[in-house]
């Protein structure tokens, strides 16, 4: 079933449906009255009925709350080192079916992209939208968000709030290349969790410096080097096993 994010309150029986979610419910998925939904305002979904379309807005009937798992028990936010734009969309793309809370577009040294105040915008605006669609999709109660570009000064100042820090990173040591659960199984429920992930060109040893001080720890992703765009998918997929599917 299609899922929508609408603002209302859990006091209302009635939502209208506008913009290009009403495009998307008439003209790309083409239902009509009595057919149903859910919808979601962010913090509950609901399971809700067709009950008018007119010319401007879909009016819809909310039935009852839908008893909804989807969201993890903690709060992840992924800051990527700028890849190529198009690699940095799969990530917000499929970091948000597996559950990530925040993403952050990082310019760091060995960044490829490159951005100015015109295109900022733009961008920002475009990698939302992918993953509102990707939230949608997999039916999460919220959306991830993503915010604007930081340098890795800005991240680190960012990061001062975040109950656990980490950075992907080539182990130094047997007990570093193997630490990654052994972190996973240190966070308690309801805390935040920030990771690091660098571009394609890699992390310089003066960020890695910088990091190590304001106590970035480094995780390892294992026997083998992972593309840019494939690391923070194999942390959110090891999370997941780890906090909701392992035994």
């Amino acid at each position: 079933m299609q899922q929508y994010f609408v603002n209302f309150s859990n006091n209302d029986q009635y939502v209208k449906i506008t913009g290009d979610d009403f495009h998307h419910i008439k003209n790309v998925m083409r239902m009509k009255i009595k057919d149903t939904i859910y919808v979601s305002n962010g913090q509950v979904v609901y399971y809700a009925v067709i009950k008018d379309i007119d010319q401007d807005n879909i009016l819809v009937e909310l039935q009852y709350e839908v008893k909804n798992k989807s969201e993890l028990d903690i709060q992840v936010t992924i800051a990527q080192g700028m890849p190529k734009a198009s690699k940095f969309e799969t990530v917000i793309q499929k970091a948000t079916e597996l559950g990530v809370h925040e993403l952050i577009p990082v310019l760091s040294e060995r960044s490829l992209i490159k951005i100015d105040n015109k295109t900022e915008e733009k961008k920002i605006i475009r990698f939302n939208k992918i993953a509102k669609n990707a939230a949608e999709q997999s039916h999460r109660i919220e959306i991830p968000k993503v915010e604007n570009f930081m340098k890795l000064n800005e991240l680190i100042n960012y990061s001062h709030s975040f109950d656990h820090k980490w950075v992907a990173y080539e182990a130094s040591s047997k007990n570093e290349q193997y630490n990654l659960y052994r972190f996973i199984q240190r966070i308690k429920k309801d805390e935040s969790l920030l990771i690091f992930i660098g571009p394609e060109g890699g992390i310089s040893e003066t960020e890695m410096s910088h990091l190590r001080k304001h106590q970035f720890e480094v995780i390892s992703l294992g026997n083998r080097i992972l593309r840019t765009e494939t690391a923070p998918l194999f942390v959110m997929s090891a999370i997941i096993y780890e906090l909701e599917l392992k035994g």
